[in-house]
C-alpha cells in the first residue's frame, strides 16, 4: 500500500513537471533572447575597441589584442637573417611585397621573430600587422648614405633643420589604411647615437629622419612595443586619421640625445595615446599642426585628441607641449592622468608671432608633478622660424584652457603663463590645485596678459591677473589688470 501511494505520486509530480516545463520555456524564451543578444553585442564592442580608434564606447583592456589577418608570415621566409650583422632590408621589402598582394583578402602579418633584424628604412603596406616577437629587436642602420631623402613636409615648408630634403624614417608609410604594429613588447632600435654625433658636430646636410612616420592614413593601432634611441622625432602620425598609440614604451637618453620626442601628433584627428611610458631627450608628447605661413597654407589642423594614463620625463623640454608649430591649429585636446617626473617642465603650450593658428579647447586633468622645475607653461615667443617669409602680424589665438586638480611635490615654479598685447591668453581656468614648492620667490604663480578664473581655493596663491571665485562658482573679487606682469625669470 505504501508503495503503490509513493508511485502514484511521483506519476503525480512527473505529470506536473511535464505541463510546467514548456510553459517555463515559453515564458523564459525572451529573457534567454535578451541575455544572448546582450552577450553577442558585449563581444562585438569588445572587438571593436580592440582594433578601433577614437570610439565612443572605447574600453582600455589590459593587454589589447591585434586585428587578425588571414595570412601570417615569417621574416624568415624571404631570407631574414637576425644575427645583428646581415641587412634584412630586403627581406622586409619582399614581404611587405607579399603583404600588399593580400588586401582584399584582409592583408597579412608578418612576425619579426626573436633576433636582432638589421636593416635600412622600409615601407609598409596596407591592411599589414607588423609583430616583434618577445626578444625581437628591429636595428636602423647607422650610416645614413642608406636612408633614402624625401621632400619637406607641405606644412613645414623646410627640412626643419636644413633647408630643402629631409632623410626618411626607418619604419615608413604613406597613404595607408589599416596598419598594426604590435607584439610581446618587441624594440625597434633607432640606433640614433651616431646621428646625434654628426648633428652636434654640423657633419649632417639633411634633417635627421624619425623613427617611424605614417602619413595621409587612417585606422592605425601601435600597441605593445618598445621604441628607442630614435635619430630624431621617434613616432610621427602625420596628416593620419582614427590613430591609437596604447601601451608603448619610448625611451632615449634624457641628455645629450637631441630632438628625440616621443610621440608627435601633426595635423591628426581622432587620436588616444594611452597607458604609455616615455622617458626621452626632448618633449614626450608634442602636438604639432604646421609651421608658420606653410602650416597657415595646408591648413590641417590637430584635433579630438585624447591623451591619458601616461608617466613620462622629460630633461630637457616638457613632459606634454602643444607646439611650437601650431599653424594649422589645435583644438579639443584631453591631457588626464598624467605625472611627470624629474622633468624640466611638466605641461606646456608653445608659439611665437608668425605661427597663426589657434589653441583652444585644451583639458587638463588629474596633473601629478614629482620633481619638476616649472609645472605650466604658456609661452608666446618661441620665436624660431623657417625662413623670413613668415607674416610677422600672423598671430595665434590662445583660449579656453582649463587645469582640474594639479597635484605634486618638489616644483620650483608651479605656473608660467607668459602672454603678450599681441597675443594674450584667453579663459583659463584653474581648480583643484595644490604643488608642493622647493624655490622661495616672491612670485612663484607667474602670469602676463592672461585672462581667465580660479575657482575655490588653491596653492600657492595665484596671480593677480585671474578673477576669483568660490567653490560654488561665484564671483569673490575681479582681477584689477589682466595685463599686469610678474616673470621675473626665465625656463
Amino acid at each position: 500500500m505504501m508503495e503503490t501511494l509513493s508511485l502514484g505520486r511521483f506519476n503525480y509530480h512527473r505529470l506536473e513537471w511535464k505541463r510546467w516545463f514548456p510553459a517555463f520555456l515559453s515564458s523564459h524564451r525572451t529573457l534567454f533572447m535578451v541575455i544572448w543578444i546582450a552577450a553577442f553585442a558585449s563581444v562585438f564592442v569588445w572587438q571593436r575597441n580592440l582594433v578601433g580608434g577614437f570610439l565612443v564606447f572605447r574600453q582600455s583592456p589590459v593587454r589589447p589584442m591585434p586585428r587578425l589577418r588571414p595570412v601570417a608570415f615569417n621574416l624568415t621566409d624571404f631570407g631574414g637573417v637576425g644575427d645583428g650583422v646581415t641587412v634584412n632590408t630586403e627581406a622586409f621589402e619582399r614581404a611587405v611585397s607579399a603583404i600588399s598582394k593580400l588586401g582584399k583578402r584582409g592583408g597579412a602579418q608578418l612576425n619579426v621573430p626573436p633576433g636582432r633584424w638589421l636593416t635600412a628604412p622600409f615601407n609598409l603596406t596596407s591592411h599589414m600587422t607588423l609583430f616583434l616577437a618577445e626578444d625581437a629587436e628591429i636595428l636602423g642602420i647607422q650610416d645614413e648614405k642608406y636612408w633614402p631623402l624625401m621632400p619637406p613636409l607641405p606644412s613645414y615648408g623646410y627640412g626643419r633643420e636644413h633647408p630643402g630634403p629631409r632623410y626618411g624614417s626607418l619604419i615608413h608609410g604613406q597613404h595607408l589604411k589599416d596598419v598594426v604594429i604590435t607584439g610581446h613588447n618587441g624594440t625597434i632600435n633607432g640606433q640614433g647615437q651616431t646621428w646625434w654625433k654628426k648633428y652636434r658636430r654640423k657633419l649632417l646636410n639633411h634633417t635627421r629622419g624619425p623613427l617611424v612616420q605614417i602619413m595621409w592614413s587612417s585606422d592605425i593601432l601601435i600597441t605593445n612595443v618598445t621604441f628607442r634611441d630614435s635619430p630624431f622625432w621617434t613616432l610621427h602620425p602625420y596628416d593620419c586619421k582614427n590613430v591609437t598609440i596604447r601601451n608603448v614604451t619610448i625611451l632615449a637618453p634624457i641628455v645629450d640625445a637631441p630632438n628625440t620626442d616621443g610621440i608627435d601628433p601633426d595635423s591628426c584627428v581622432d587620436m588616444v595615446i594611452e597607458d604609455c611610458y616615455i622617458s626621452v631627450g626632448d618633449d614626450g608628447i608634442a602636438i604639432k599642426s604646421g609651421w608658420d605661413q606653410y602650416g597657415i597654407a595646408y591648413g590641417r589642423p590637430s584635433m579630438n585628441i585624447l591623451i591619458r594614463n601616461l608617466v613620462v620625463r622629460s630633461m630637457v623640454s616638457a613632459g606634454v607641449s602643444i607646439g611650437s608649430e601650431m599653424s594649422g591649429g589645435v583644438s579639443n585636446v584631453t591631457v588626464e592622468n598624467l605625472l611627470v617626473w624629474n622633468s624640466r617642465r611638466a605641461v606646456r603650450i608653445k608659439t611665437a608671432p608668425g605661427r597663426g593658428g589657434y589653441v583652444r579647447h585644451i583639458t587638463y586633468k588629474n596633473l601629478t608633478f614629482d620633481n619638476v622645475r616649472v609645472g605650466i607653461v604658456i609661452k608666446t615667443d618661441y620665436n624660431e622660424h623657417p625662413d623670413e617669409g613668415f607674416d610677422p602680424t600672423a598671430f595665434p589665438v590662445l583660449e579656453d584652457i582649463s587645469f582640474t586638480s594639479v597635484h605634486g611635490q618638489g616644483v620650483r615654479v608651479p605656473v608660467r603663463i607668459h602672454g603678450s598685447d599681441k597675443i594674450p591668453v584667453r579663459n583659463v581656468t584653474f581648480r583643484d590645485m595644490s604643488v608642493g614648492l622647493t624655490y622661495k620667490k616672491k612670485h612663484i604663480f607667474q602670469c602676463a596678459f592672461v585672462e581667465g578664473r580660479v575657482i575655490g581655493t588653491i596653492f600657492p596663491a595665484p596671480c593677480e591677473n585671474l578673477d576669483r571665485y568660490d567653490e560654488q562658482e561665484q564671483l569673490v573679487k575681479s582681477s584689477s589688470s589682466q595685463n599686469v606682469t610678474d616673470i621675473d625669470y626665465d625656463f
